[in-house]
């Protein structure tokens, strides 16, 4: 893989340290501030809101900006945003930090997606795609619990200070390691909206919405499961969510190559097996030696998801792939509000600790359902010539019955 993939997963590994780092400082910036935990929980939902809202609109504004560029000024916006959550006075500034480090967040993905499947030959984009998110996935086992552990004794601050320094490395890697790439392929926002209004590209946007979505019905309420349900102590929390982290890693590793072998059997094999794990979730939960294995075959199920998705989108949007590869997180970020809610309901209702596994698994069936009648509707398209990005530029070729990016989506 080319050294440009590390920067790119550099900058990954602080995107996702910050993501997930809030839940559990939650209590601390709660006392330091003087407000509830759940009134700072709304400092999660104000980083989530900023991925939805800055995917699309970040990545259409800066569609005719040169991609290496890009990425360097949404990494810049990254470290300001969690430059300005350490200093913060109070909680209002801290909710706009928050607000502001989520704004560059999918766009980063969606361009960085573009940029790694860039730098390959074809038969690897898959590959270069799921490295750059293996940054992700390590930030779940070393850099969300490390910086957990910081933000506990040195203060909250203390975290957001470190993840600045992240990304100013990662804005050096970027510079240095990220070749500048020709832009006169790239589209215009109009053409990038129009790709985005796409059948395909919308029904990759809906399975991951409602297939991901069956993740965090469970992830939201992981903790409390495995306290109050298996009955490990609050201590082994952290432990347990690194155990998902090498869960999500190891779906990651597997999903690269085997998502440029096949692309939507590969989705479809990954999602069926989400709904089954879930259902198996519910029961291993129970038991303090199936639960641990359950987290991280969860983990791993529920990451191959991401890296066919990712892939679906673009391909179906080929003609202008960022905003469709941004999208796709705000579409993730959906998932992740909407699986925690109905989680959430799901408890409420009386249905027991365990329950927003089952939940999960029927959003997950559903998000099966979606992919499913995605491919059955594509088999039956007309295919027409359409570019294919590779390492050297675009290439026409055509798409036809025999094609072989059809014959690796549904082989």
């Amino acid at each position: 893989m080319p050294l440009a993939i590390l920067a790119l997963a550099v900058s990954a590994f602080g995107i996702g340290t910050t993501e997930f780092v809030m839940m559990g400082l939650l209590p601390n910036v709660a006392d330091d501030l003087g407000t509830s935990v759940p009134t700072a929980g709304y400092l999660v939902s104000a980083y989530a809101l900023g991925v939805v809202l800055g995917a699309p609109l970040l990545t259409a504004l800066g569609s005719r900006v040169p991609r290496k560029r890009m990425l360097l000024l949404l990494m810049a916006l990254f470290t300001l945003g969690n430059a300005a959550s350490a200093v913060a006075p109070g909680y209002a500034t801290l909710l706009v930090g928050r607000f502001v480090a989520g704004l560059p967040h999918g766009a980063f993905f969606g361009v960085g997606a573009v940029v790694a499947a860039r730098l390959v030959s074809e038969d690897r984009r898959a590959r270069a795609v799921a490295a750059m998110f293996l940054g992700l996935t390590i930030a779940n086992i070393v850099g969300v619990p490390a910086a957990t552990a910081l933000g506990q004794h040195l203060g909250w601050r203390a975290t957001f200070l470190v993840v600045s320094v992240v990304g100013l490395l990662a804005l050096g890697a970027l510079a240095l390691l990220v070749p500048r790439l020709p832009t006169d392929e790239q589209a215009g926002v109009g053409q990038e909206f129009r790709a985005l209004r796409e059948p395909q590209v919308l029904l990759g946007l809906l399975t991951a919405v409602f297939g991901f979505a069956g993740v965090f019905a469970v992830y939201s309420y992981l903790a409390s499961m495995m306290t109050e349900v298996t009955g490990f102590a609050d201590s082994s929390v952290t432990l347990l969510l690194a155990l998902f982290g090498i869960g999500m890693t190891l779906g990651a590793l597997a999903a690269g190559p085997l998502t440029d072998r096949a692309l939507r059997p590969t989705l479809y094999g990954s999602l069926g097996a989400l709904a089954v794990v879930l259902v198996g979730f519910h029961f291993a939960a129970g038991s303090k030696i199936a639960a641990p294995i359950a987290v991280v075959v969860l983990g791993a199920v529920g990451f191959m998801t991401t890296t066919p998705l990712q892939m679906l989108v673009m391909n179906k949007a080929r003609h202008a792939p960022t905003l469709a590869s941004a999208s796709n997180h705000s579409a993730f970020n959906l998932a992740n509000a909407g699986g925690a809610w109905l989680g959430g309901v799901a408890i409420s209702a009386g249905w027991g600790w365990t329950s927003p596994a089952l939940v999960g698994a029927v959003l997950a069936v559903a998000g099966l359902g979606i992919a499913v009648t995605a491919g059955i509707m594509d088999r039956g398209a007309p295919h027409t010539v359409s570019p294919v990005v590779t390492a050297g530029g675009p290439v026409c070729r055509k798409a036809e019955g025999g094609d072989e990016l059809a014959a690796a989506e549904n082989a």
